[in-house]
């Protein structure tokens, strides 16, 4: 396989460091599945510890004893940025057309 052009956006570091953590999966069929189901569970453990934390489950001890919601957050985004990666999305151009689109609600709201 041609080794990968980095396009110079913010994820660019990101996408590199992938490459390096992910190269014996990344040619793998399954991978984008188990990217997918990954991404899925940190959702969830994101949505367990900040309910813990901010009193919807106050007494959801095992949430409050993992990670919290914050570092939940960032095993989310690198769910992301993995699954961009191995399908060649651009994710600068994906995040700068979906502010633009919250923009559009904003100034020109549906009726």
């Amino acid at each position: 396989m041609a080794k990968r052009i980095q396009v110079q956006t913010p994820f660019g570091k990101y996408f590199t460091l992938l490459d390096e953590i992910d190269k014996d999966l990344k040619n793998s069929e399954e991978f984008g599945s188990i990217l997918i189901l990954s991404l899925v569970e940190e959702v969830g453990e994101m949505s367990r510890a900040y309910l813990a934390k901010h009193g919807r489950k106050p007494t959801n001890i095992k949430a409050q004893q993992d990670e919290t919601y914050e570092q939940e957050l960032g095993d989310i985004l690198i769910a992301i940025i993995r699954f961009a990666r191995i399908k060649n999305i651009n994710l600068d151009q994906r995040i700068m057309y979906t502010l633009k689109k919250i923009e559009k609600r904003k100034t020109h709201p549906k009726v």
